[in-house]
Formats: C-alpha cells, sequence, structure tokens
C-alpha cells in the first residue's frame, strides 16, 4: 500500500490525461472528467502525506532496478506536503477554470495539459534522480507553454516566447551541471551523489556544478537577477492559468534549490551560504519595488511572487531547524495565498473588464463579497495577524534573530510593510475609491460556466488561509519534522540506497 501511496498521485493526472485525449469530442467530459481527476489527485496526495508521516519514506525502484542503476522515486515529508498543496491547488483552480475558460481552450485540450502539469509538477516533487528531475521539468515546461500561449493573442504569444526561452536556458544550464556531476561521479541518483560528494567536498568541479544547478534552479524559482521573465509573461494568459502558474511553477524551482543544498552540496553549503543568503535579501527588495512601482493587479501580483521566494531562499540561507520550518510553512501558506489572489484579479476582470487599477473602482460597493475574499489572502499575504502569513514570516524573523542575521531579518521586516503598502494600494484604487467617471466598466460576458464556478474555490481557499493562521501549529510541527529529515540527509540516502552509508558531516 506504501508503493501505490506514492504512485497514485503520478498516474492519475497522467491516466486522466489520456482519457480525456480520447474523449475531447464531448466538452461536458472534459470538464466533469477535468475536475475529477484534479480532485481525486489531492485526495490521494493527502494519503501520501499520511503513510509518509507514518514510514518517514516511501521510495520506490521503478523496474525493479536496485538504486543507484535505476530510476528511483522518493517521498519524504517534504515531498510529500509540497505534492499535497500543489494537487489542492490544481483541484481548487479546475473548478475555478469551468467558470472561465471558454469552449475554444477546452476544444484545444485545455485540461488534459492541465493535468499533464500537474503530472509534472508532482514528478519534479517525488524523483530521486537528477536526470528524471529534469524530464520532469520539461514536461512542466511543454504543457506551460501550450497553456500561456493557447489563446494565440499577441500579448500570450509574446509572454509565452519569453517564459519558454528562459526556462529553455534554465534546461541547458541544468544539463551542464548534471553533465559535469555524472562525469565526475558516474551517476545520476541524488541519494548517490550526495554519498559521493561528501567523500570528494574540496574538488572544484563540485562548486562549479553546484552553480551551475543555482542558476537554472534560480532561473525557474525567479530568484534575483533572473526573475526578470516572470512578471512579463504571467499576467498575460486568463487568471486560471496564471493562478496555477503562480502557486505550482515557481514553488518547484523553490523546491530543487532546496533539495540540491540540503542533500547534494550540503558539504560545500557554508561556501555558498553568503551567496544564498544575498541572492534570497535581494529577491525580496527587488520583488516588492517592482510591485510597489506597478498599477496593474497583476503585474503586482507577479512581482511579488518574486518577494516571497525571497523570504523562502533566506530559510535555506540560514539553515537552521527553525528555518527550514518556517520555509516549509512559508511555501504552504504562499501556494495557496498566491494562487487565491490571481483568482480573485480574474474575477475582477470579470466584473469591470480590466484588472488595471486606474480603470477600476467601486467593487466594495458592488460586489462587498468579493472585497472579503480579497481581504483574506490579500493581507495574509501583508502578514497581519492572526492569518497564516503573519506566522510565516514571524517564524522566519525569529530564526532570523537567533543566528543573529541583523540584515537580512531588518530586510524581511521592511518587505513585509511594502508588501503591506502594495495590498493596501489595490484594496484603496479596485474596491474602495469610486469607479472612474470616464472609464465605462464592461462586464466580461464568458459562456464557459457559471460565475458560482469561480466564486466557490476562492472561498475555500481564502478559508483555508483563516484556519493554518488559527489552527497552524499541527502544519507547524509537520513542517518541524520536515526540516529534522532534510538537515539529516543520510536517513535520505539510506532510505533510497537501503544500506546504511556512513556521510562525512
Amino acid at each position: 500500500m506504501n508503493e501505490y501511496s506514492l504512485l497514485l498521485p503520478l498516474l492519475l493526472p497522467l491516466v486522466g490525461a489520456i482519457c480525456l485525449l480520447l474523449g475531447h469530442n464531448s466538452l461536458a467530459f472534459q470538464r466533469v472528467g477535468g475536475v475529477a481527476c484534479a480532485s481525486l489527485t489531492f485526495i490521494l496526495s493527502l494519503y501520501l502525506v499520511y503513510v509518509v508521516d507514518q514510514a518517514d519514506f516511501v521510495v520506490i525502484q521503478v523496474g525493479a532496478w536496485e538504486a543507484p542503476f535505476g530510476i528511483s522515486l522518493v517521498a519524504d515529508r517534504f515531498s510529500a506536503v509540497m505534492v499535497a498543496v500543489s494537487s489542492f491547488m490544481g483541484a481548487a483552480v479546475a473548478v475555478y477554470a469551468l467558470g472561465e475558460i471558454d469552449d475554444v481552450r477546452l476544444r484545444k485540450f485545455f485540461f488534459p495539459l492541465y493535468l499533464v502539469l500537474i503530472f509534472g509538477v508532482n514528478g519534479a516533487f517525488l524523483t530521486g534522480d537528477l536526470f528524471n528531475l529534469y524530464v520532469w521539468f520539461e514536461v512542466m515546461l511543454i504543457a506551460s507553454f501550450v497553456l500561456i500561449s493557447m489563446g494565440g493573442g499577441k500579448g500570450e504569444l509574446e509572454g509565452g516566447l519569453k517564459y519558454v526561452v528562459l526556462n529553455l536556458l534554465s534546461s541547458i544550464m541544468f544539463l551542464a551541471g548534471a553533465g559535469i556531476i555524472y562525469g565526475q561521479t558516474g551517476t545520476l541518483n541524488m541519494a548517490d551523489i550526495a554519498r559521493t560528494l561528501s567523500m570528494t567536498p574540496d574538488a572544484g568541479w563540485v562548486t562549479s556544478s553546484s552553480m551551475l544547478l543555482l542558476v537554472s534552479f534560480g532561473l525557474k524559482a525567479g530568484i534575483f537577477p533572473f526573475f526578470f521573465w516572470l512578471p512579463a509573461s504571467y499576467h498575460t494568459p486568463p487568471s486560471t492559468v496564471s493562478a496555477i502558474f503562480a502557486g505550482l511553477l515557481t514553488k518547484v524551482g523553490v523546491y530543487a534549490l532546496f533539495r540540491a543544498y540540503t542533500l547534494m552540496f550540503v558539504p560545500i553549503f557554508p561556501q555558498v551560504q553568503p551567496l544564498i543568503l544575498v541572492l534570497a535579501v535581494l529577491t525580496m527588495v527587488t520583488g516588492v519595488f517592482g510591485a510597489a512601482s506597478h498599477f496593474d493587479m497583476r503585474r503586482i501580483l507577479s512581482f511579488h511572487i518574486v518577494s516571497q521566494i525571497g523570504y523562502m531562499i533566506l530559510g535555506l540561507a540560514f539553515m537552521t531547524p527553525l528555518a527550514l520550518a518556517a520555509a516549509i510553512f512559508y511555501l504552504v501558506h504562499h501556494i495557496i495565498v498566491k494562487t487565491n489572489l490571481f483568482l480573485v484579479s480574474g474575477m475582477v476582470v470579470r466584473l469591470k473588464g480590466s484588472c488595471d487599477l486606474a480603470k477600476v473602482g467601486g467593487l466594495l460597493k458592488s460586489a462587498p463579497w468579493l472585497a472579503l475574499l480579497f481581504f483574506i489572502p490579500a493581507f495574509s499575504l501583508g502578514g497581519i495577524p492572526p492569518l497564516s502569513g503573519f506566522w510565516a514570516k514571524f517564524a522566519m524573523v525569529k530564526a532570523g534573530l537567533q543566528i543573529e542575521s541583523w540584515i537580512a531579518v531588518t530586510a524581511a521586516l521592511l518587505v513585509g510593510v511594502l508588501t503591506l503598502f502594495s495590498m493596501t494600494k489595490i484594496w484603496a484604487e479596485a474596491f474602495w475609491k469610486e469607479q472612474p467617471a470616464d472609464v465605462d466598466a464592461q462586464p466580461l460576458r464568458n459562456p464557459a460556466g457559471h460565475f458560482a464556478y469561480m466564486v466557490v474555490p476562492v472561498a475555500v481557499l481564502a478559508v483555508s488561509t483563516i484556519l493554518i493562521g488559527l489552527f497552524g501549529e499541527p502544519l507547524f510541527s509537520f513542517s518541524e519534522r520536515a526540516a529534522a529529515q532534510l538537515l539529516n540527509p543520510q536517513e535520505y540516502i539510506s532510505a533510497v540506497l537501503q544500506s546504511q552509508v556512513e556521510v562525512l558531516p
């Protein structure tokens, strides 16, 4: 049963995508099948979290080839919770899509591509092989490129081109780093790489390969100075697509950075730690200043993806039990909140015809329920208690104070204030002020589905944010157990290689 708990969150989206392709003539089948597969994947991912929390690790050697010669699939607490929260977003956004995605996009295989994207994301979290991590990245890239450019408009094609070019550059860096590692170690199994590198920590090629992977994963995560592609592309597709991208794709890059530097590159981490710390602070600062300088709701939210990624990387840079636990908690919080904010932006577009803050207003009077649904994730992102963002930022700041990283803590606090400023700007312009008299708000007429399909998942995600804030202790306790596993790579190595291998500190 343990093996099935790992395999099913992978196989179900793939099988669902194939079935939807076979039944592509029925749009009703596309809608029902897409939502059903995404929802069932989420349920199965919760079972995976339960199994991993009991067993510590679930490992499958595909084809019964023993590691490191075969393909390993590995679930620890960190990867399991990432699969669960990503599948949760997959299910919520699939329901939202019923209200936004039109028949044209459905006929262009929106839901099969959407399930392939979820398949790729879950595979990236569960792989134990460096080359197969690259393969999962490419699966995500292919599906996401088609989704981002599916409408065929100038803006979508331009955004898609920027997105794919930068991600292909990231792939080249990835292959170069993986090639160096394979040439020197003869293995691509991450556990075996960690075992081998622990015996050759001073080799120059180790640092070189780690820097190539840092650039590759940094591009995908959107860290400084590699973030410029993100706000240039995420605002172009429908909110359904932007939301799932904002919630998941950059987090796969963050996950890869955590996996690389808590498993493979542990021996050289003290050498690169100052660099990662500087990159984290610059990512926070540049992202929040970019958000403050824009007046389009989705561009503001895109820049805030960058700034919040900085907080997560800060947890990696601190590399303490509390910091890693705070980073994992922050990941879960941010995936939910950021996805929800992009979904809210889609509802603003639906009601007002635009998300340009200069052209919209009066939503507090005309749609007070939407004002509430925006207020909850927006002020959670800003770190207002007792919402989930407050506890995430509080734990990260406390971790920084414990190690006396005063500059990073100061930057984190200032970025939190400026984040709140940006959210207040959206609130004041879109909700508080009157609709501009010289702008005629034209609600979009969308034949895709009833507006309730868009409201329900947004409300569910808002309630989730409140619940994590009010009853977050179980999640933070789980995050602490996950952080303990990351800080003890010996357990991961032993679980994958099925032997007690001595690893040097």
